[in-house]
Parts: C-alpha cells; structure tokens; sequence
C-alpha cells in the first residue's frame, strides 16, 4: 500500500510517499480501506516533534478516516466487511489501509458523503467535549471561539448555539474568515490581527468579561484571553498553534475565581462508552441539518506537503481532506 512517511522532524518536506506491506490486525480490530482522510494540526505537530505525546520515527501521521471496512478481526460483531465507517486511529491514515480499534469506529450515516463525515470525528468531538464536558458551558452563558473559521472552530460556533449559549464571540484574521464565522451563527467576530481585540471583547461583554473560552494558539493570545475572562470563568486550552508556549501568573486567577483547563482528545478516547454517545449525537446533529460541515479543500494524498503548508500559513478555512 502507499504512505505516507517521514523518517526525521523538520518541515512539510520531510513528509514522503512510501510502498509499505498492509498492516496486519489482531482479534479486536478491522482493517479500513481508505476513502477520505482528515488533516489536523496535530499532523503538522507530529512532524515537527512537538507533539504531546512522543512521536516514533519512522512515523504515518493522521488520526482521522472514512473508509470500508476490508477486514475484520475474530471478535469484532459492531461491523462487518464492507461497511462503510468512521474512525479515529492514534496514527497511520495518511495511507490507502489503516487499522482501528473496533470501540474506536462508527458506522458512517447514509445521509453523509465521505467528505462530510471525515470532517467530524476529531474536531467535531474536540469542539463538542471543550464546550461541554471541560467548558461545563450553561444556557445563557457567553462564549469566545478563536479560530472561528478553522475546523475546530467552524463546528464549535455552531455547537455553541445548539448547547444555547447566550452570546457567541468568535474570532479570525481575515474578512472572508470572519464572514464565514458570522454566517455560521457567531453573534459578534472579532479580528484578532488588531492590537486592542481583547479590550473589543471586554467592551462587547460591558467589562464583565466571557464565561467560556476555546484557546489553541498560544503565546500572546492565550495571555489576552485569560484577561478576557469573567468571574467564574473557564478558558480550555486545546492547541498551541503560534508554537509560543503560553506563560501564566496563577495570581491572575485569584481574584475572579478563573478557570483553566487542558484538553486532549486522545485522553477522552480512553473512554470508549463516552466517545460513541458523543459521535453519536453529533452525527445526529449533522443528519439532521443542524450541524454544517465546512469543506475547505481536498487534496490527493501525494499533495501532503502543500497541505501542510497551507495549513501552517493560515491559507485555509475549514476541513482539509487528503484521498487516497
């Protein structure tokens, strides 16, 4: 089969296509046939070698894969060969086969085409679980997407209307960004290029501040965001997208009982019973025409660098998708 693979850290250059033998499957897995592949910037941290977890060279990046089902191993009952299905895999989907756990998969509704579904699992269950389950987001609360327009964001401004927040802020670096984020239901869209966006929102809020923050960049960002926060309010950091490590004071905590929490996704997939209920409800949502995906670009699987390259400039909006 093709990969692809990169045998050292570096830039999107050290990304290479590679004739690997298909993988193998034990017992409680399935063998997925690969028919559309999300790109997510722990791909482009992976890369880098500033991925949370440790990254084993050589090393397939990708987590996320729509696909049918080839193969199933000897326990699996959930599905059965030729199914089509949605995964999340800890690696390995930048390929024409994967292997996935069978708790880790879903079947794909009728109703959504490949391209629709492969933007969900990750960034949608991101989106969903930073609102809900660190977020503990209440009806009436108001709430602050960064990055309205990327793939995360894009879903979690919608999210955030259907959870019944009160006020929906988003932010992004571009007008055709913040159109799109306004038209995805944002009530206010901030630009984040500007030096006084933090005071915008404290202005937009009455000085009172916002009671939930969705925060992936990092550095400078992260440090007006703290600042942007209400009495009793929750920033959740799930990204560090600039590369600039944010520093805190936990003094600046103290006064207004603020919040910060961290995210991690692969954490939550730990509890399988969790993850189908939440898949579930967000599929759904998408069935039900309540949930928008945002197709950015697709991409053949041999045009990975450019993905990445796009992708780290900002050159892109919503779900990147490489086919095999």
């Amino acid at each position: 089969m093709r990969a692809i693979q990169f045998k050292s850290f570096g830039g999107p250059e050290v990304l290479e296509m590679v004739d690997l033998p298909r993988p193998e499957i034990k017992d409680h897995q399935v063998l997925i046939h690969t028919q559309a592949i999300g790109v997510n910037y722990a791909d482009t941290m992976r890369r880098e070698g500033n991925y949370v977890l440790p990254t084993h060279l050589p090393f397939i990046p990708g987590s996320e894969v729509v696909g049918e089902v080839e193969e199933v191993g000897e326990t699996v009952t959930a599905v059965a060969k030729g199914d089509s299905v949605i995964a999340l895999v800890g690696a390995g989907a930048y390929a024409d086969f994967v292997v996935a756990d069978e708790a880790s998969l879903i079947r794909k509704p009728e109703q959504l085409d490949v391209y629709q579904a492969v933007a969900l699992p990750l960034q949608a269950l991101s989106a969903y679980h930073i609102i809900t389950t660190m977020g503990r987001l209440q009806e009436g609360e108001s709430i602050l997407i960064h990055a309205a327009a990327g793939g995360v964001g894009s879903l979690a401004v919608q999210l955030a209307n259907l959870f019944g927040a009160g006020k929906v802020l988003a932010t992004a670096s571009t007008d055709s960004k913040r159109q799109l984020a306004k038209q995805l239901g944002a009530d206010k869209v901030i630009d984040y290029t500007q030096d006084n966006w933090d005071q915008h929102i404290r202005d937009l809020t009455g000085g009172r501040g916002v009671d939930v923050i969705l925060e992936m960049a990092g550095g400078d960002v992260f440090q007006r965001s703290v600042h942007c926060l209400a009495p009793f309010g929750r920033l959740i950091i799930y990204g560090v997208a600039s590369g600039e490590t944010p520093v805190l004071n936990p003094v600046d905590l103290m006064e207004k009982n603020k919040t910060i929490t961290g995210f991690f996704l692969p954490a939550m997939m730990e509890k399988p019973a969790l993850y189908q209920e939440s898949l579930q409800n967000i599929l759904n949502f998408a069935t039900e025409g309540k949930l928008k995906t945002i197709i950015g670009k697709t991409y053949a699987l041999e045009d990975v660098a450019q993905v990445h390259e796009e992708m780290q400039n900002r050159k892109t909006q919503g779900k990147l998708i490489l086919i095999p």
